[in-house]
Parts: C-alpha cells; sequence; structure tokens
C-alpha cells in the first residue's frame, strides 16, 4: 500500500489513546512560552536546541529532561494550556476518547499543590469533552522511583478528587523498581474505587508483568513487550484478557527496541493478545496516535484487518461502559467496511 494511502487510512480511524502521560506531551513551543509567562529560565537557548536534546539511550535519560521540563508548569493555567495543547492535537487525528496519565508528585515534590494541577487538567478535559465530543478517563500515576509512603501521601491528596479521577498508574524509573514495592499503596488505592494499572516488561522482566497482575491486582498493562519471553505469561493475558497498552515509537526512542520492524505487536496479535497502541510521550518521541500507527503499520506490513483490530482493542480495553463501547467499535467497523 502507498505511504499515503495508509496515513489517510489511519487518518479517518475513530481511536482511543490509554496511554498518554499529559507531561510527555510538551511540545518545546509551549514550553517556552509558559517558562516566559513564568518567568522561567530554561537550560536551553532555543526551541531547536531543545529538540536536539530529545535524543535518548534509555528511559532514565528521558526522565532526566521530562522532569526538567515540567519545572516550568506552576499555575493552574499552565496545567489547563498543557492538557487543552495535547486534546486539541489528538482532536485533529480523528481520537475520540483518552484516558490520560498524569504525576502529581513530579510538581507536589516541588511545592506547586495537588488541586492546582488536577483542576487545570480537568477544566481542560471537561471543554474537551463539550467542545470536541472527545470522552475521557484521568489516571493518577505514582512515581516508582519515589517511597510507597510518599504514594500513599499523593493517595490522601487525591481523596477530595476521588469523582474526578477514574484510576491508578505506576510510572517512571522501571528498573530496581518492582510493582511489588507498591503493593500496600495499590490496596488502599483499590478500597477508594480506583481502577489500577501499571507499567510493567517495557525495561524490567516479564516477572514484573507477574508481579503487576498478581500483587497489584491490575486490570491492564501498560507495555508488556517483554511479556512474549514467558508462554505462561502469554497464555494467562488471553485467558484473562488483559490489554497491553503498547507505545512503538517509544519503544525505539528509548532503545527498548532497536528499529520498529522488530516491534512485538504482531505477534502480540497472532497469539491473541489484546494489544494496543498509543504514543506515550509524543512531544520527546516524535509521534502522536497516527504516527505511532503508521510507522507500526508500515514497518511489519500490518493488513487492514490488524489495524482495524488495533483500534478495535483499544476501545475494549478502555474503561468506557459497554453501550459508548459497542457503539465506537461498530464505528470501526463501519469505516473500515467503506474503504
Amino acid at each position: 500500500m502507498e505511504s499515503s494511502q495508509l496515513k489517510t487510512i489511519i487518518q479517518g480511524i475513530p481511536k482511543a489513546e490509554l496511554h498518554l502521560h499529559l507531561e510527555g506531551s510538551f511540545e518545546p513551543e509551549l514550553m517556552f512560552e509558559i517558562a516566559k509567562r513564568n518567568n522561567i529560565a530554561l537550560p536551553y537557548d532555543s526551541i531547536e536546541s531543545v529538540k536536539a536534546a530529545y535524543k535518548f539511550n534509555n528511559l532514565q535519560e528521558f526522565l532526566d529532561i521530562y522532569y526538567a521540563g515540567a519545572q516550568v508548569l506552576l499555575y493552574e493555567q499552565d496545567f489547563f494550556d498543557l492538557t487543552w495543547a495535547y486534546l486539541t492535537k489528538v482532536h485533529s487525528e480523528n481520537v475520540v476518547h483518552v484516558e490520560v496519565f498524569f504525576d502529581p508528585q513530579t510538581h507536589t515534590e516541588r511545592g506547586v499543590a495537588f488541586d492546582i494541577v488536577i483542576n487545570g487538567i480537568h477544566r481542560a478535559l471537561e471543554k474537551a469533552k463539550t467542545d470536541l465530543n472527545i470522552s475521557y478517563k484521568l489516571i493518577m500515576s505514582y512515581l516508582r522511583h519515589l517511597s510507597e509512603e510518599a504514594a500513599f501521601e499523593t493517595l490522601k491528596a487525591s481523596l477530595p478528587f476521588k469523582d474526578i479521577i477514574d484510576g491508578i498508574g505506576l510510572d517512571s524509573s522501571e528498573m530496581g523498581n518492582p510493582p511489588s514495592k507498591f503493593k500496600e499503596v495499590f490496596k488502599a488505592s483499590a478500597k477508594q474505587g480506583y481502577k489500577l494499572v501499571a507499567h510493567a516488561g517495557e525495561e524490567g522482566p516479564a516477572d514484573y508483568i507477574w508481579e503487576a497482575l498478581d500483587i497489584l491486582k491490575v486490570v491492564r498493562i501498560d507495555h508488556g513487550n517483554r511479556c512474549l519471553t514467558d508462554e505462561a505469561l502469554v497464555k494467562r493475558l488471553v485467558d484473562e484478557k488483559i490489554a497491553l497498552t503498547l507505545c512503538p515509537t517509544s519503544n525505539v526512542a528509548l532503545k527498548v527496541i532497536q528499529k520498529m520492524n522488530e516491534h512485538p505487536v504482531a505477534k502480540m496479535l497472532e497469539k491473541g493478545i489484546i494489544a494496543t497502541i498509543h504514543s506515550d510521550d509524543p512531544a520527546y518521541f516524535g509521534g502522536y496516535m497516527n504516527e505511532n500507527y503508521y510507522q507500526t503499520a508500515k514497518a511489519l506490513n500490518l493488513s487492514l484487518g490488524q489495524i482495524q483490530q488495533l483500534a478495535i482493542n483499544a476501545f475494549e480495553a478502555s474503561w468506557m461502559s459497554t453501550a459508548e463501547k459497542v457503539n465506537r467499535i461498530n464505528e470501526v467497523k463501519d469505516y473500515f467496511n467503506s474503504i
């Protein structure tokens, strides 16, 4: 299939994004604009020099820049602007449902109050629901390089906003920070009614995926690339319908894989895993949803049936109501039938 034809098809697919870090959608242009507004000096002299710094050898190198960029976010309007920029971008790519992560500890650790962060984000999500017809769920992540005690403080801070937070995630430096480190805070989070997900098996081993399932009791695995090294784990993911939220351009940027044609998503689909595609931290990894679909489809020579399955899987794995899922999945099927 011609590249232009493939891009046109992907653009038209109604899509759900389930693995997106709002702080990772912070484009350099907006970063400079907010830094100027808040009188904060960035360690870069131009937008080009920021982009030039977006070359990473591993997850930790990326996180160092990610946290540096977040330093300019101070006020509710900043968090609104960050979230709104992401939502308008994905609206242009026909994304109709988002389940987004935010990292309160990235901000509360430097003295920005929890309510400032969540109120700005929530205001933008509500505006997108009204103005852009994008439905959403909001996921609060604990930073795994910090202590479980610090995560408990974040859980406590979240309780007044329980009605607008749908779930809990676990992100940041994976190696050396296994899911089991957060056993008690995940148990406490579940008692508050939060749904549970966790990053596992991106750089970490398949054992981390087992831990996320058995110890944290998650309903979805973020990344999960390493599952294919363990046939028993693959069988469990299929049997229990545990979805994986994969991020292909992120995997290449962070050297989880060396080239896109090594990405495991096609093998996962063949094995019956509910594999899905998302953008992770698109400002840093060079691609929002359509680019992730396009690069993956092109490198792996995915069929239209496989591309359709990825889109359906994302709605299937989402936290939408059953009726909403059925509607969106029918839209995807109708779209592919019309091609």
